[in-house]
């Protein structure tokens, strides 16, 4: 379903919720392409089938989706305009795994795994990245985490490259002087 987007002075409420069907779902995947390949120019290999213009992968039918929209109170309905992905430790298990264990080795955090969320395809809308989205998105990520007894979160982060990588190099030798990662 394609809506018009709500002008930003525009009274709006932003209100998250959870997919409830693949409707909800194909909106998260094309915002994560609109957000990952058309603005960051990722180059993804979607499973044989995708839709054009959907970000999508093997992982999305075991996650939850979370979904952030922009709603005018006069129409009761708005935008996609965040959105995150969440894969719990029984859906990892019917996934053969997390997304995660895919690029790091998780072999240290595995008394951990059965209370472990997956975050992932975090994205904003670029209209909307002013902090309200990401507070929306973490108030819901909290309460589900509560819900659902978790007590810690997983996931991984893209880093454009666009500037030769020296955003990400200077991410990593952070990392690597303030957190525990390998050199």
């Amino acid at each position: 379903m394609q809506t018009q987007p709500i002008a930003r002075h525009a009274p709006v409420r932003l209100e998250a919720r959870w997919a409830g069907c693949e409707d909800d779902v194909r909106d998260a995947q094309r915002l994560r392409y609109r957000v990952f390949v058309q603005e960051m120019g990722a180059r993804p290999t979607p499973p044989e089938g995708t839709a054009p213009g959907l970000d999508a992968d093997r992982f999305d039918a075991f996650c939850d989706h979370l979904l952030v929209r922009a709603v005018d109170p006069a129409q009761g309905t708005g935008p996609l305009i965040g959105t995150y992905r969440v894969l719990t430790p029984d859906a990892a298990q019917r996934a053969g795994g997390f997304y995660t264990d895919t690029e790091f080795d998780l072999a240290p955090l595995a008394a951990l795994r059965e209370r472990t969320v997956e975050l992932g395809r975090s994205c904003v809308h670029p209209d909307w990245r002013s902090g309200g989205v990401i507070m929306v998105l973490w108030s819901a990520l909290g309460q589900y985490m509560v819900g659902h007894r978790l007590d810690t979160m997983i996931g991984c982060a893209s880093i454009g490259l666009d500037d030769q990588g020296l955003a990400a190099g200077r991410l990593w030798r952070r990392l690597c002087h303030t957190h525990l990662v390998e050199r």
